[in-house]
């Protein structure tokens, strides 16, 4: 039986809220500032892969919604586009170590999760 009484603390929330912001914010830039982006890149990056991360971003807001709904699927989901993410930037020329850069969000996501309100955290919630 699902619990209806669900709470997370204040800090998930604006966590997920901020993820919510940035994606938004991101996918805006690469679909409609996609030259810019572009003139300023070190290396070569295509009209299609400014795109597809723009498209990433977009998902990510649905994820980051389906977190605030309490659905698991939204952090495996952003898993699976962090890891496309660092694929994508080795295959653009990025160093492994700035590629990695990129995995941090998870950790820090995951972490996020963790903080409990009641003595239960926000990850032991998620259906």
């Amino acid at each position: 039986m699902e619990n209806l009484n669900k709470e997370r603390h204040g800090c998930v929330t604006t966590w997920l809220i901020f993820m919510i912001i940035a994606n938004s914010i991101t996918a805006i830039l690469y679909l409609f500032a996609g030259d810019m982006i572009s003139q300023n890149f070190p290396g070569e990056i295509s009209t299609t892969t400014i795109i597809l991360l723009g498209i990433m971003g977009i998902i990510n807001i649905v994820f980051a919604i389906l977190l605030l709904n309490w659905n698991k699927i939204g952090f495996w989901g952003f898993l699976v586009v962090s890891i496309a993410g660092l694929f994508i930037n080795l295959s653009l020329g990025l160093g492994i170590g700035q590629s990695l850069l990129g995995l941090i969000g998870i950790i820090v996501l995951f972490g996020v999760l963790q903080i409990k309100k009641d003595n239960v955290s926000a990850w032991d919630n998620l259906d």
